[in-house]
C-alpha cells in the first residue's frame, strides 16, 4: 500500500528500511520526546518486523509507513495510524529525521494519513499526542487542522533513565466533518 503527496510516498515498511529507520529511532536528539527510545538495534529490528507483520493481520488496527522523498527514494521518517475503541477512532503518529525537520514534510505525510483514515477507513476521529513541550509536534498537528482538546498535567511517565518524571501532554484531535470542511 501507498501514499502519495506532492513530495512524498508512504509506503510499507521492509527489512531494508532498517539503516534509515535505526538513524533517526537511536538519535536522541530525534526521540527527545517519545515516550520510547532511544532504540538499540534489537528494538528497531523488531519494529520493523512489527510494521511488516500488521499487513497481514485481520482486522487490521495499525498503519505504520515509511516516509519517503519522492526524489530519492531516501526513507525520512515514518507515520502510522492506530485504531483504537470501535474501530472509528485512531491515533496518529509520526516521527521524522531530524535532518529534514522544519521542510514541511510531516505536516505533508500527516495530511494524507487524515485522508487514508477518514476516506478510506471511514474513521469517526482521529487524534494525536505529544509531550507539551514538543512545539514542532503540536505546529504539525494545528497545520492539519487539528484542534487541541486537552492539555494533561504530568500524566506521561518519562522513560527510566532519561527523562525519568512525570510529564505533561497535549491532545489535539479532528473529527470527519471538520475535516470535509478543510478540503471543499
Amino acid at each position: 500500500m501507498e501514499l502519495k503527496t506532492n513530495r512524498l510516498i508512504l509506503r510499507e515498511f521492509q527489512e531494508y528500511d532498517f539503516s534509515a529507520v535505526h538513524a533517526y529511532a537511536s538519535n536522541i536528539d530525534n526521540v527527545k520526546y517519545m515516550i520510547w527510545g532511544p532504540n538499540d538495534e534489537v528494538d528497531t529490528t523488531a519494529f520493523i518486523k512489527e510494521c511488516m507483520a500488521w499487513k497481514y493481520r485481520s482486522p487490521r488496527l495499525h498503519y505504520d509507513f515509511a516516509v519517503t522523498l519522492k526524489s530519492t527514494g531516501q526513507l525520512i521518517g515514518g507515520c502510522g495510524i492506530y485504531l483504537v475503541d470501535d474501530g472509528l477512532q485512531a491515533e496518529l503518529g509520526w516521527i521524522l529525521h531530524k535532518d529534514y525537520w522544519k521542510q514541511g514534510y510531516m505536516p505533508e505525510a500527516a495530511e494524507a494519513i487524515l485522508a487514508f483514515g477518514f476516506e478510506k477507513l471511514k474513521l469517526h476521529r482521529i487524534y494525536a499526542s505529544c509531550h507539551a513541550d514538543n512545539y514542532g509536534s503540536y505546529r504539525v498537528m494545528e497545520k492539519c487542522g487539528m484542534r487541541k482538546e486537552a492539555h494533561f498535567i504530568k500524566n506521561r511517565r518519562g522513560r527510566e533513565g532519561i527523562d525519568d518524571e512525570w510529564l505533561d501532554e497535549m491532545i489535539y484531535g479532528i473529527l470527519k466533518s471538520e475535516w470535509c470542511e478543510r478540503i471543499v
